[in-house]
């Protein structure tokens, strides 16, 4: 399997099984996880995780609000389907963000 090729539905949902707190988008092919994080925290958490989405070359859609940090993910360059690749970093944000005691909002 390569990394960019879309998962099949199944594929999906035992993934997300392994992983806690993420969800997939009813409405689009992405998966997505909100953290409580204090603000400033939540900044320099963003940096890290800049880390291995770079590594993966691999980019999150990201939303922060007021103790609110929200990542979304897709493969784009897919098609905008889900991959193994969204998972890899789906795992390594929950990493980083471990880091800093984020609680899953």
């Amino acid at each position: 399997m390569v990394l960019r090729d879309p998962l099949r539905a199944e594929d999906v949902t035992r993934r997300l099984s392994q992983l806690g707190g993420w969800e997939k988008d009813p409405d689009r092919e992405e998966i997505h996880k909100t953290f409580r994080v204090e603000y400033y925290t939540a900044v320099q958490a963003i940096n890290d995780v800049m880390v291995p989405a770079q590594r993966l070359q691999h980019h999150p859609d990201i939303d922060l609000r007021w103790e609110t940090l929200h990542f979304s993910l897709t493969t784009y360059s897919a098609g905008q389907k889900i991959t193994e690749l969204d998972f890899l970093l789906a795992e390594q944000i929950d990493q980083v963000l471990a880091r800093y005691t984020a609680a899953t909002g």
